[in-house]
């Protein structure tokens, strides 16, 4: 007899050996034992979670005769009448599967249909079981819409898919849905376990642990890798060779990765690294199941009674714990993310060891190091910063102020003292960071106030200030203190503006001919040539110099434009310029002269926002 494979060899024949999809066994038995049955139903879930299998249980329940044949619907099939045998080995007449990913055209569900008007031949029921149904093209799922929504009282669907965003609302609304979770890495253990004692096949707890993970909730993938597994060890599971096909990277680099970060050691990091790309284990391995440490880690982080619930001959878990316990929270958080985000990484950098080691030393940036590591760092952080002077040689620069000097005060009051002044110049704050810090200077001390002569006039005593500096002031560009200065009229500028005022009025030129006009000043002028100054030697160009020629002429100026580069004091642009500060000068001043707004000022505390004022 040829090998049946472990995942059709153990597939559950009835729902009390279905496992991990409790929610969905305990509705589905009910909804028999009560008699309430759907005529459609609908199961969604991953790969290998037991879609089929429940269709299939479903359908022996609906149509059992029991042991001596004269049983009805059931919860528990009993497997030994002929219908359940012809269910479960795939020729029972009015049990109809459908492949939807290969028969997704009208035609094929319009003879399935067609099925549809005879009663069953065998069973009770007639079952349509369609899998991937989401495969289905439009005009299928419409053919089958009324059919799906009054089926005959003998005739019920069966609809599985991995997909359901793709099924037609349509049709979801005319289905029981149900949706089979992926299965929990203990779950799979325990049926792997179960199955191994059934095969009589020797398997150590850690390779069944390792293949429990690397199924991914899927029980089908759990057992077709435990075939490969036996195959792999000649008869046998063993964690070598279980890891070694898998690919899978030891718990033990892992843990011991880790640990070296946890301790803040670059060098292990580094060797362990390099390990791993000598024995050839995969790098996007490594950091997948150092992110599931660390994600196991943060639960018993947070929280604590797991890891005295965790399970005592698991030294995995047993390793879990220690490292949860040495690890801070948030490091593990940290760390977690960067193993996460960097597995991305690996394909980016030409060779995935050196990125893999990047990964890993990532960490050890933002880890904080023992008080020698802090204090050399805070002296690199100050190495360029500027010394502060003596406290004796601290002094406020005055700047003498550009209006007239004040009346010299009658009495001035004394200074501070200059020792005072310094004990208080070097006072920290102990809590203040790391960094450069300015003196902190303590009021002065209250002293007896002099008697306030209401004759004498109010007394203005000049402060010492303190400025920047003027570098800004000496790289600011002198057409700024240009365009700032007033103009003096003149005859060439008053002519040449109102030329290019009529020439923009009259939409004679426009881009960049418009803007030589704007920017140049007019320097001097004879019967057939013009000579402009700009400031800017991308302005003049050919074609521009052209057009404001062209221009000038439809005004009756026949003229000839020579350009030259120089300082620009009196142009189109500078005036307009003026005139709109001007301009917005006297909005200003009428709406802060207004009466109105002067009372509301006054009486509500109102003020104008900067800015927000513009001339009609």
């Amino acid at each position: 007899m040829a090998y049946l494979v472990l995942a059709r060899k153990h597939r559950p024949k009835n729902f009390s050996e279905m496992v991990g999809q409790e929610h969905v066994v305990q509705a589905l038995a009910n909804a028999l034992g009560t008699q309430r049955l759907h005529h459609a139903y609908l199961f969604t879930g991953t790969r290998g979670v037991g879609k089929t299998t429940v269709s299939r249980i479903l359908a022996k329940s609906l149509n059992c005769q029991g042991p001596d044949g004269t049983g009805g619907i059931t919860a528990t099939p009993c497997g030994v009448c002929q219908a359940c045998r012809d269910i479960d080995s795939g020729r029972f007449v009015d049990y109809t599967e459908l492949d939807a990913a290969s028969n997704r055209g009208v035609d094929e569900v319009q003879s399935l249909l067609e099925q549809a008007v005879y009663k069953p031949v065998q069973g009770r029921f007639k079952v349509f079981m369609i899998d991937e149904v989401h495969m289905l093209s439009n005009t299928a799922f419409n053919a089958m819409l009324k059919t799906l929504e009054e089926p005959p009282e003998y005739l019920k669907f069966v609809l599985a898919t991995t997909d359901p965003q793709k099924v037609p609302v349509t049709v979801l609304s005319r289905c029981l849905q149900f949706n089979l979770r992926p299965m929990a890495p203990e779950t799979i253990l325990e049926h792997l376990t179960r199955v191994m004692a059934t095969e009589a096949v020797p398997a150590e707890p850690q390779a069944l642990r390792l293949l429990a993970r690397a199924a991914r909730g899927s029980m089908r993938d759990a057992l077709s890798l435990t075939d490969q597994a036996i195959a792999y060890g000649n008869g046998e599971l063993v964690e070598g060779g279980v890891r070694q096909m898998l690919g899978s990277v030891d718990r033990g680099h892992v843990f011991r990765l880790i640990d070296a970060l946890a301790r803040g050691d670059g060098k292990t990091v580094v060797e362990i690294s390099e390990g791993l790309r000598r024995d050839g284990l995969s790098a996007a391995s490594t950091l997948e199941e150092m992110t599931a440490v660390l994600q196991a880690m943060a639960v018993l982080q947070a929280v604590p009674a797991r890891a005295a619930a965790a399970e005592t001959g698991d030294s995995e878990a047993a390793e879990t714990a220690r490292l949860a316990a040495e690890m801070a929270p948030e490091e593990t958080q940290l760390l977690y993310s960067l193993c996460l985000h960097g597995r991305a990484e690996l394909g980016l950098a030409p060779d995935e060891y050196a990125a893999l080691t990047m990964v890993l030393l990532r960490p050890l940036a933002f880890k904080p190091g023992d008080a020698q590591l802090a204090a050399g760092s805070a002296e690199k952080k100050t190495l360029n910063e500027p010394k502060r002077p003596p406290a004796a040689a601290v002094s406020a620069p005055v700047i003498a102020p550009s209006m007239p000097p004040a009346p010299a005060p009658a009495a001035e009051p004394p200074p501070w003292d200059e020792e005072e002044f310094a004990a208080a110049a070097d006072v920290e704050s102990p809590s203040a960071p790391p960094g450069p810090r300015l003196p902190v200077v303590d009021a002065p001390k209250a002293r007896p106030a002099a008697p306030i002569d209401a004759q004498a006039p109010a007394k203005v005593q000049a402060m010492p200030l303190r400025v920047q500096g003027t570098a800004g002031q000496r790289d600011m560009p002198q057409a700024q203190h240009a365009a700032s200065a007033p103009i003096e009229p003149s005859e060439e500028g008053d002519f040449w503006f109102a030329t290019v005022t009529r020439m923009v009025a009259q939409e004679l030129i426009g881009a960049l001919a418009r803007e030589l006009a704007l920017q140049s000043q007019l320097v001097g002028r004879d019967e057939d040539q013009w000579l402009l100054r700009i400031e800017r030697e991308s302005l003049g160009q050919a074609g521009s110099r052209d057009k404001l020629q062209g221009a000038l002429a439809a005004l009756g100026h026949s003229v000839k434009i020579a350009i030259e580069i120089g300082a620009v004091s009196d142009s189109p642009a500078r005036r307009n310029k003026l005139a709109a500060e001007a301009r917005q000068r006297a909005a200003e001043e009428a709406i802060h002269n207004d009466p109105l707004v002067q009372s509301m000022m006054r009486d509500f505390d109102a003020r104008i926002v900067p800015g927000s004022l513009r001339p009609v």
